[in-house]
């Protein structure tokens, strides 16, 4: 047994041990049913336990059980603590710490293999997507940079946003966002990174969404530099009047261009700002933008830039949206803010998910969150929205609920969309995300432990004079008549908390549905974080689950997990 000493204002010492928890009395009487009440656990009985009540795939069951068994047997020879090396199968204990440490494959609580299909069209998945991907900071003065461009590819992030202007000697292309403080990047440049981490984290296809403010000239020379950097990467499409957008599958490996296409250089007072850039100047006006409209005149545009758009792009000609969300031959993808979108989601619910269903929307931030701080994305998602773009320089909840949608599907940031988002009834009606519906299903969660703070953290970390008193946060998020909150008991002055809490949560509309779950450090002034992570409810595996928890900015910590186990009900 080991022990930490605290030390009380310089004068004396208080001892705390530490003592890591035995298994939970459900994990014994699990042991006990697979086992046949045997005081060992063989590879028949783990196969049996994995396939009856962790609900995993046989084929995977048949080709890993004997080489767990064998693995845990091995790892005895060198424990000289562990009971008698003859006997044969494996122990409760030896169980226990199987399904908390040793495979991530079966105790994690998601699929880690893309599952999804993936020969749909872009139309059909939710797409992890960046705003202003190139912002290292606020929206007004900070740097821009590559690096934020290279760490959500890293992410997993499909979607990269760069807004282009000319140089200052307006003979090259910049990366900045246009009339604040903020500093340029090189569009070369960060093409080259986009180049190199393009398929790091996934093999499905980059979208890179330009924002253009150049002239005909310098669109020639953005051509020119992505054809040259991007080679046989760069996807072309088949045709100018697209009826259909291709499948994720068929664009493995491929980086696609998203832009408004392309006009004559506008000189005059006109601005082609971005409507956000509108509202930080207060200017946003009901009347149309013709630099915005899709059927644009692009005469005087080179063809070669023309020619590298793949999805045609465009924002609202006004206030009135129903002819921007009307459905036509041509598929388009239309930017909203987020406050465009909930207004006009209050009009125009079921236009917004009839149109989602074949065309791309995109959402983005308000102008006015110049800290780069963020939506909660949920309100792109209800309705189908399949480019919901986040500030990734930051950090936070709406971070952590984007973390935790493209945890699905293997962590290849594309997600297929539920079912109902992609239908219509005999009399062309559509899922409403405000409309009250029946429960579907109840998740019921049963956290047990945690383990990893003593490995990760010094022992002065969370607490000055002594061990930390953790508790945790669970609730749901997703559409609105799916939510709540649930907390537990405060466990004080240990670094191995065992709450073994119970919870259940009624949900509606369960594929939109997140699980979120945040451990904290209670103290008498402000709690201290412990640990987060966000999971998609439509993914989750029955079971007992080792969960993983990350940092506020939604990095894993090295060694710190629940235990957990979830059931539908």
């Amino acid at each position: 047994m080991a022990s930490h000493t605290y030390k009380i204002f310089s004068c004396f010492n208080r001892q705390f041990s530490i003592t890591e928890p035995g298994p939970p009395s459900d994990i014994k009487q699990a042991f006990s049913l697979f086992s046949a009440s045997s005081s060992s656990f063989s590879a028949d009985h783990l196969r049996r336990f994995l396939s009856d009540h962790q609900l995993e795939d046989l084929h995977s069951i048949e080709s890993r059980s004997d080489h767990i068994i064998h693995t845990i047997l091995e790892s005895r020879k060198h424990d000289h603590e562990t009971v008698a090396n003859d006997v044969e199968g494996i122990n409760v204990d030896e169980f226990f710490h199987f399904l908390l440490y040793d495979d991530d494959e079966f105790n994690s609580p998601l699929n880690s293999q893309v599952h999804h299909d993936m020969n749909a069209p872009l139309s059909h998945y939710f797409i992890y997507t960046g705003h202003n991907s190139y912002l290292t900071g606020n929206q007004l003065s900070s740097d821009c940079s590559d690096l934020p461009i290279i760490k959500a590819l890293q992410l997993g992030v499909r979607v990269i946003e760069l807004d282009l202007w000319p140089n200052s000697t307006e003979d090259d292309i910049d990366v900045v966002h246009g009339r604040t403080l903020t500093t340029p990047v090189s569009l070369k440049q960060c093409l080259k990174s986009i180049k190199q981490y393009a398929f790091v984290k996934s093999p499905y296809p980059v979208i890179i969404t330009f924002e253009d403010h150049l002239t005909p000239d310098l669109q020639a020379k953005v051509a020119e530099m992505t054809i040259q950097i991007f080679g046989d990467l760069l996807y072309y499409p088949e045709t100018d009047f697209q009826t259909e957008f291709p499948t994720p599958e068929s664009l493995k490996g491929r980086i696609l261009i998203s832009t408004k296409p392309p006009k004559e250089y506008l000189e005059s007072n006109q601005s082609d700002d971005k409507d956000n850039e509108r509202e930080l100047a207060d200017k946003e006006s009901s009347s149309p933008d013709p630099t915005n409209e899709l059927d644009t005149d692009d005469r005087g545009a080179p063809p070669e830039y023309k020619n590298l758009i793949t999805i045609h792009a465009g924002k609202p000609k006004g206030d009135d949206m129903q002819d921007d969300l009307k459905v036509d031959g041509q598929v388009k993808r239309l930017s909203l803010s987020e406050q465009k979108l909930e207004k006009a989601s209050e009009d125009y619910g079921p236009d917004i998910v009839r149109f989602t269903q074949k065309n791309i929307l995109r959402v983005y931030p308000k102008g006015t969150r110049i800290t780069s701080s963020n939506y909660r994305p949920h309100i792109g998602w209800m309705y189908g929205a399949q480019m919901v773009a986040l500030n990734m320089q930051g950090h936070g909840k709406s971070l952590w609920y984007m973390q935790g949608m493209f945890s699905a599907n293997g962590g290849c940031g594309y997600v297929k969309k539920p079912e109902f988002l992609l239908e219509k009834g005999l009399h062309n009606e559509v899922f409403d995300p405000k409309r009250t519906l029946p429960v579907w299903k109840t998740l019921k969660v049963k956290l047990y432990m945690a383990t990893g703070w003593s490995a990760d953290f010094d022992q002065t970390h969370f607490d000055t004079y002594s061990p930390p008193d953790f508790y945790a946060k669970i609730g749901i998020v997703g559409v609105p008549a799916d939510k709540g909150k649930k907390k537990t008991k405060v466990i004080s002055n240990n670094w191995f908390p065992v709450w073994d809490e119970e919870f259940e949560f009624p949900l509606t509309v369960p594929d939109l549905a997140l699980l979120r779950i945040q451990v904290k450090e209670h103290d008498t002034e402000k709690d201290d974080f412990g640990g987060q992570t966000c999971l998609p409810v439509s993914e989750l595996k029955q079971g007992f689950r080792s969960i993983h928890l990350y940092d506020e900015e939604g990095q894993k910590l090295k060694s710190v997990k629940l235990l957990m186990r979830f059931q539908f009900i």
